[in-house]
C-alpha cells in the first residue's frame, strides 16, 4: 500500500522555517498541516498566522491551513480569508488538549457538545465552498464522547476526519488507545487518518499492521524528534544516512539562524530553540546529557559551543 504521511501540527513548532527547512533537507513528508488560527473573539488575523499560510512562503510545500474555533462566524470569516489566498480547505481543529483551550470549549473540550458541531458545520456547509477536514482526539474526559459525534459528522461532506488516539486531558502522557480508534473506524463512513505515538518506523510497521485499510499516516512530535523518520518509512528502511548528523547539524544552523533573525532579542530564541531540543536530544545519544548542555547555554556564545560538542560528539559515534 502507498502510504500517505502528513505533518501533524505542533503550536510553536511547526511553522513555514521549520516546515521549509525540513522539507529541503529530510522530505518524506507529503502533506503540512499548518499551527491553528485562532482568532479570540475578534476577527483580526495575526500577522504571525497571515505570514505562516502565505503561499510565498510555502511555495515547495503542500499546507493545508488549520483553525482552532467553536465561533461559526470566525470560521466563516477565517474560510473566506483562506480561500481567497488560494486554499481550498480547512482544517478544525477539534484536538488540542491543553486546558487553557478546552477550558474555552475548544479543541479536544468541544468533541463532546454535538450539538454545537452540528450547527457549526450546517452553517460552513451552507454558508462557504470550503472543503472542511477534522483533526481530532477522542474526547476530553473519555473516549466515548467522539463517539456521540460521529454520527454528526456522517451528515456533511468532510474530506476526512483524523484522529489522534488519545483522549483531551491525557495531554501526551500514558499511551495511545487503539482499541478506541478502532471503534471509530467501525462507526464512521469518513476517510480516518491515524495520529499517534508514530516515533519509529518498527512502531509505525505494527500500526500498519493494525491498521491495514488506513493510508493516511500523521506523525507529530515524532517528525521533530527523528526528522529523518518519514522518509525512513517512505523507504521501508531502518538504516539512516551515514552523515546523519551532518544533515541534522545543518538542519538545526538554518532554522536556528532564521528564528535568531526573526526573533527580537536572546530570550526569546533561546527558549524557542530549547523547546527545540526537548525533541531533538532524542536523536541522541545521551538524550538527557544532550537536553542539560542546551539548557546550561545562558548565551548565544555558550549555546553555539554546546551545539557544536552534541554534534561532534555524535558524528563520532
Amino acid at each position: 500500500m502507498n502510504h500517505t504521511l502528513l505533518s501533524s501540527p505542533l503550536q510553536g513548532f511547526t511553522d513555514f522555517k521549520f516546515r521549509n527547512a525540513f522539507n529541503h533537507f529530510f522530505g518524506g513528508i507529503d502533506t503540512f498541516y499548518s499551527p491553528y488560527i485562532r482568532l479570540n473573539g475578534k476577527m483580526v488575523i495575526k500577522n504571525s498566522y497571515k505570514r505562516d499560510i502565505e503561499l510565498e512562503n510555502n511555495r515547495d510545500l503542500e499546507v493545508i491551513p488549520q483553525i482552532i474555533t467553536n465561533d461559526v462566524d470566525e470560521f466563516l470569516f477565517v474560510s473566506k480569508y483562506v480561500r481567497e489566498l488560494g486554499y481550498n480547505e480547512l482544517n478544525w481543529n477539534l484536538g488540542c488538549p491543553y486546558p487553557m483551550v478546552t477550558k474555552r470549549g475548544m479543541g479536544s473540550g468541544l468533541i463532546n457538545d454535538a450539538k454545537k458541531i452540528d450547527a457549526i458545520l450546517h452553517q460552513i456547509h451552507n454558508e462557504s465552498d470550503i472543503l472542511v477536514s477534522m483533526k481530532m482526539r477522542m474526547g476530553y474526559e473519555n473516549a466515548q464522547e467522539i463517539l456521540g459525534t460521529l454520527p454528526i459528522l456522517d451528515k456533511y461532506p468532510l474530506k476526512n476526519v483524523a484522529i489522534h488516539a488519545r483522549i483531551g486531558k491525557q495531554l501526551y502522557k500514558g499511551g495511545t488507545d487503539l482499541d478506541a480508534f478502532q471503534k471509530c473506524l467501525d462507526n464512521s463512513k469518513h476517510k480516518m487518518y491515524y495520529n499517534g505515538d508514530i516515533t519509529s518506523v518498527a512502531a509505525f510497521k505494527k500500526l500498519e499492521e493494525r491498521f491495514n485499510t488506513i493510508d493516511h499516516w500523521m506523525i507529530g512530535r515524532g517528525l521533530i524528534a527523528d526528522p529523518f523518520l518519514p522518509s525512513m518509512i517512505k523507504n521501508n528502511t531502518t538504516e539512516y544516512p551515514k552523515n546523519r548528523f551532518e544533515i541534522f547539524n545543518e538542519f538545526h544552523d538554518r532554522i536556528h539562524r532564521e528564528y535568531d533573525a526573526a526573533l527580537s532579542g536572546p530570550t526569546p530564541i533561546k527558549m524557542k530553540m530549547q523547546g527545540f531540543w526537548e525533541y531533538f536530544s532524542q536523536s541522541f545519544p545521551n538524550p538527557q546529557k544532550t537536553l542539560k548542555k542546551i539548557k546550561k547555554a545562558g548565551n548565544a556564545k555558550s549555546y553555539s559551543i554546546a551545539v557544536n560538542d552534541i554534534f561532534k560528539e555524535a558524528k563520532s559515534y
